[in-house]
């Protein structure tokens, strides 16, 4: 939300975990309902009225509550990158957010595994000055986008906003 913006703070980008987080977090409701369609095919008489309807109705209640958690957790996670900032938000009930200064950024890594690289998405370390170890931003979508885009805007602050591309003095 450009609301939360710091007067005179532009916003370079903002971003989600990427969505196979989301992916990831639906191996336990597929699961529940295989169980759900094996029982539903495979048990003919049990000693309770119903069960096959049951099981299956219970399976996919259960299924679609866990989409909306993980649907609601993923959604509460955020990376914005502005031309002062990086802010990392996370939370759904309790809100924790963390904010590194673009001037204090001394080092910002990418790591991408073979599965990321084809996805696209990665993991992004942030060492800033005075901070104790990396910030680490996992399961980012574009990783080497918001990478350079970090060093371009602490490039910026740095010269005061001056282009980093300098003319050789004779005009060359």
């Amino acid at each position: 939300m450009t609301s939360q913006l710091l007067p005179g703070e532009t916003l370079i980008l903002k971003d989600h975990p990427h969505w196979i987080v989301v992916i990831k977090s639906l191996v336990v409701p597929i699961i529940l309902l295989i169980i759900a369609i094996v029982v539903d095919f495979t048990v003919t008489e049990t000693g309770i009225a119903h069960f096959r309807t049951i099981v299956t109705l219970a399976a996919v209640a259960i299924a679609g509550l866990w989409l909306i958690v993980v649907w609601i957790r993923w959604q509460s996670n955020t990376y914005t990158l502005t031309d002062q900032r990086i802010k990392i938000e996370t939370g759904v009930f309790s809100r924790q957010s963390k904010m590194i200064p673009i001037d204090r950024v001394q080092d910002c890594t990418t790591k991408q595994s073979l599965i990321g690289r084809m996805l696209g998405y990665g993991r992004v370390e942030v060492d800033a000055a005075g901070a104790q170890g990396a910030e680490v931003l996992d399961h980012l979508p574009n990783p080497d986008v918001f990478r350079d885009q970090v060093f371009v805007q602490a490039e910026r602050r740095r010269t005061g906003g001056a282009s980093s591309v300098q003319s050789h003095p004779s005009g060359v």
